[in-house]
């Protein structure tokens, strides 16, 4: 009887620590309408791909990141924004994955900010000599005809600096703003009146969470509240990616990667 149960059990565990395992691989692309007056209507319809949290390394080698960049192509992005966290801490890595992010195309830009985990000098300089446009502390504007939007990143909130008055630029309250802050924590900061649209990553979504609802270790200092999805406050909009890699163990629980698909809509 007491052997009948020991199988029982180890039977269990083999099945949990499968489907552990098996979830990381089990992308969704999450496909998300962002209204506002700010945007122009030459950019209606406009598809941003965010992708983030990627920490390539022995759990997430190179091959599996030419899959998430053919992946995000097929996707015919507009635009597309990196949050961050491209390796995780080890400079092997640092080269072949820029090397497979070169090859995301949008016409109007690959724009992406650093991590907390990303090797800080050697990434930044790859990042500077590759074709992606490193936007940390600093902006773009992203035009059409005579119509832009602004696209800008800051530090990561943990280990860089925000220096968001570089980043914003000229921009004003009627401009949109998108903002990278890998870290959602840096939201409540911010003069919402300024900036449209955040894109976070960092949390994970917990990684491993109680069936979606609760999740026991968490990567922000306010708890459940960012933990992943959209969020509003005071008239900005923050969107948390679950991202696509994880740490210390190759292992999801109900918090599955994600790659979001974001559509600008213009309304009076």
């Amino acid at each position: 009887m007491k052997f009948g149960k020991f199988i029982l059990a180890l039977l269990f565990l083999m099945v949990l620590f499968s489907y552990l395992y098996t979830e990381t691989y089990w992308v969704e692309t999450k496909e998300v309408v962002i209204e506002s007056p700010d945007i122009p209507p030459e950019f209606d319809g406009k598809r941003i791909v965010f992708i983030t949290d990627i920490h390539a390394g022995p759990y997430f080698p190179p091959e599996r990141v030419d899959g998430v960049v053919k992946k995000v192509n097929s996707l015919e992005p507009d635009l597309i924004l990196l949050g961050g966290d491209y390796i995780d801490r080890d400079y092997e890595y640092v080269p072949p994955v820029f090397e497979s992010m070169e090859k995301l195309s949008a016409p109007m830009g690959v724009y992406g900010v650093l991590g907390n985990n990303d090797p800080q000098y050697l990434t930044l300089k790859t990042f500077e000599e590759s074709t992606l446009n490193y936007i940390g502390n600093t902006g773009e504007w992203i035009q059409i005809n005579d119509s832009r939007i602004r696209v800008a990143g800051v530090g990561d909130f943990n280990n860089g600096q925000q220096l968001i008055d570089r980043a914003l630029g000229d921009a004003t309250a009627e401009d949109f703003v998108i903002l990278l802050s890998h870290n959602p924590d840096y939201f409540p900061e911010l003069d919402h009146s300024m900036v449209d649209l955040v894109l976070a990553g960092h949390t994970h979504g917990g990684q491993v969470t109680f069936f979606g609802l609760w999740a026991p270790v968490m990567r922000t200092i306010y708890g459940q509240k960012y933990i992943t999805g959209l969020i509003e406050e005071n008239g900005s909009t923050m969107i948390v990616s679950n991202g696509l890699g994880t740490v210390i163990l190759p292992v999801r629980f109900f918090a599955k990667p994600q790659i979001h698909v974001i559509e600008l809509k213009s309304v009076n």
